[in-house]
């Protein structure tokens, strides 16, 4: 097999056959001089360079021990790198509240009414007037509180027609004698305390000139109008609430379609706001 050497040098192989051999035997001569300064040339030492480090071992353990050194300078440059960010962080805290703090004082000496504007007190104390407003123009509406029974036809379209366009009104057509019915009406009667401005109403199914088909395999139902027209229409209602509901029930149901709105979605500050209002009452 040939080697390294072979390949730069070029010599011959074992059973190596040329057809020119005869001729080359005169010019042998000089060619084995050539190959053999060729040999020294290569053999001769590399020219060693100044050392200018630290020796260290190849080995396994030398390798580690670099290994070592390197993780530790690693995370010397991460711990003064962090150091370098918490420091910039704090100086840009320091200079945004520095700023706000200026802002608020050139306002103070331009316009007193822009620095009371920027007051926190203020704005919380705004909000709490501007709730009251909506609280007060709230109460202004108008109330109902209880369930209405309607005697007839004629009650049942005056109680949608001749309503105000803002009141939703929801009306209950039932059976004396159906249970999901009666509690229906126990539930619409809690209810309507809770939502004192909804119009809650009751109408028998035969008085409602509804079909028998209707009246027995539709009800309880709940009709939902608003300014005249009807925004919901639901029946057979144990089919989504069951047999034995509750008021909390009937409630999500409704809120869940967009036909009351969410008490627990009131801001902390509406609520007391009513609070207030209720007790200075």
């Amino acid at each position: 097999m040939a080697t390294l050497e072979d390949k730069i040098l070029g010599e011959k192989l074992h059973n190596y056959c040329s057809s020119s051999e005869g001729s080359d035997n005169e010019d042998s001569g000089a060619e084995s001089s050539d190959k053999k300064a060729a040999v020294a040339k290569t053999n001769l030492p590399l020219e060693i360079n100044k050392w200018e480090g630290s020796s260290t071992n190849t080995g396994p353990k030398g390798v580690i021990e670099d290994w070592r050194k390197f993780k530790q300078l690693e995370s010397a440059k991460r711990t003064e790198s962090g150091k370098e960010m918490v420091e910039l962080a704090k100086k840009l805290t320091m200079t945004v509240r520095t700023t706000l703090e200026d802002e608020r004082e050139q306002a103070a000496l331009e316009d007193p009414e822009l620095a009371e504007l920027l007051d926190d007190d203020f704005l919380l104390h705004y909000q709490k007037q501007r709730i009251e407003e909506m609280i007060q123009q709230t109460n202004l509406s108008k109330k109902f509180g209880d369930l209405m029974f309607l005697r007839n036809s004629k009650d049942f379209l005056e109680a949608i027609d001749k309503e105000d366009k803002t009141v939703t009104v929801i009306i209950h057509i039932y059976e004396e004698h159906v249970h999901p019915c009666r509690l229906m009406n126990q539930c619409l009667i809690q209810l309507s305390k809770i939502y004192n401005t909804v119009k809650f109403a009751a109408i028998l199914a035969p008085l409602a000139s509804v079909s028998r088909e209707f009246r027995a395999g539709g009800l309880p139902a709940l009709l939902v109008y608003k300014s005249g027209n009807i925004i919901g229409n639901f029946v057979k209602l144990t089919n989504d609430l069951g047999d034995n509901f509750q008021a909390e029930d009937v409630q999500s149901f409704l809120v869940e379609h967009g036909l009351l709105e969410d008490k627990s979605l009131t801001p902390a500050l509406v609520k007391n706001s009513a609070a207030d209002g209720s007790d200075s009452d």
